[in-house]
């Protein structure tokens, strides 16, 4: 599958990235099809010399079924080569990983006491019904 991506190029803690058509399997900074542009994520948003672009060939490529990364979608819609994606919304993205995880284990045991709340009404529920089809039973017998 073709994918329109970033490489990453530059040095340490300076980054520059090509926007380029690889194919997905291939390695992020190894062999690409076409370099299709540029992006400085150090130089402020305003300027012009943030982003390059080959409008021309993006289009080429994405005729052609190319699907661009979230990050690349991104930036060919705020330069109005394809509608812009959607907003994601990860609401626990501020929060750091490890308290993330301890915070889904406390929710699980709080699911926990309320699962088997549901189970205990659900018997009971049942419980009705048995008593429903036992007194069906003997009915369909004496009809014979």
């Amino acid at each position: 599958m073709l994918k329109l991506r970033l490489s990453m190029g530059g040095t340490k803690k300076r980054p520059v990235y090509k926007i380029v058509v690889a194919d997905s399997r291939f390695a992020r900074d190894g062999r690409f099809i076409e370099k299709l542009g540029f992006f400085n994520p150090l130089l402020p948003k305003e300027k012009k010399e943030r982003v390059g672009l080959e409008p021309d060939r993006i289009k080429y490529w994405l005729g052609q079924g190319a699907k661009p990364t979230t990050r690349v979608a991104r930036i060919l819609g705020e330069n109005e080569l394809m509608p812009m994606p959607e907003r994601g919304n990860n609401p626990k993205k501020a929060i750091p990983k490890k308290e993330r995880k301890k915070e889904g284990s406390e929710e699980k045991k709080a699911e926990e006491p309320k699962a088997e709340e549901k189970k205990a009404e659900e018997k009971k529920a049942e419980a009705p019904k048995a008593e429903e089809k036992k007194a069906e039973a003997p009915k369909a017998e004496e009809k014979k």
